[in-house]
């Protein structure tokens, strides 16, 4: 397993750089973003190209990142292409001036490349210790909880992309759908995924222990470069302020018919 690891970090290090210096030549940091899944692919089939033998067990979790990564990282190239910068990364343009080349391969391309491993950990154990044994209801759960959150995920992004993509939408907050029922459901989605597939190591001795990867995701998500950025570029919008005092931030929920804050 050590082996895999370290086979997986060169790889991953060589394709990350390769994608930093991509957006340097077209002047577009935001590509880390298509990077996130992308990178994710290629960390889990090197593992399994690198290791002895595989299970059924590690050949389903990695479908289910290979799936899930190849959406999510065509779904944002597709919406980035043809517009500006991201807003993110023009304020990080902004704020780190003449370093920003520099920081950002360390702060955003490998620090990004990092996590990958570090959310990966339930899977890249999987793959590591080549555990065959029985089938468990775990590995059902977990099964069941990626799909549900792979579904509730790319339904509210299609919603998004739907909506967004009328003009006569524009200034105004989605507010149907699943998007009725919480101001994130496409990250509530990505969240019971990752949840899904800790179940899955759960079967395997010693997987309780990789509980670090959907605990990290989880985190980013809630607390730092997921939900708290888009709350505060719409903290001075009227319309979502409304929506806001009706909706659920995260789990979906029914709409509030008062206007107590979260």
């Amino acid at each position: 397993m050590v082996y895999m690891l370290y086979v997986d970090a060169a790889v991953l290090f060589f394709f990350v750089t390769l994608w930093y210096l991509v957006s340097l030549a077209i002047k577009r940091q935001d590509i880390a973003d298509v990077l996130w899944g992308a990178g994710c692919v290629i960390i889990v089939l090197t593992s399994l190209c690198t290791i002895d033998h595989v299970t059924l067990r590690s050949v389903a979790m990695s479908f289910m990142v290979i799936v899930w990564g190849s959406r999510l990282s065509t779904r944002i190239f597709l919406k980035n292409r043809g517009k500006p910068e991201d807003f993110r990364y023009r304020a990080l343009r902004e704020a780190w001036g003449r370093s920003f080349a520099l920081r950002s391969y360390f702060q955003v391309f490998l620090f990004q490349a990092f996590l990958m491993f570090v959310i990966l950990t339930p899977v890249l154990y999987v793959i590591g210790r080549q555990h065959a044994g029985d089938i468990f209801v775990l590995d059902v759960l977990g099964v069941l909880l990626w799909l549900t959150g792979f579904v509730i995920e790319s339904v509210a992004d299609y919603q998004l992309d739907s909506f967004k993509h009328k003009r006569y939408n524009r200034g105004q907050i989605l507010q149907s759908g699943l998007w009725r029922y919480s101001r994130h459901p496409n990250y509530f989605g990505e969240v019971v995924m990752w949840w899904g597939l800790y179940c899955i190591a759960l079967s395997v001795p010693g997987g309780s222990y990789t509980a670090i990867g959907p605990l990290v995701i989880t985190f980013l998500i809630l607390k730092v470069s997921g939900i708290p950025l888009i709350e505060k570029r719409y903290k001075d919008s009227e319309k979502y302020q409304r929506y806001k005092k009706m909706t659920s931030s995260f789990i979906p929920l029914p709409p509030r018919t008062n206007t107590k804050e979260d």
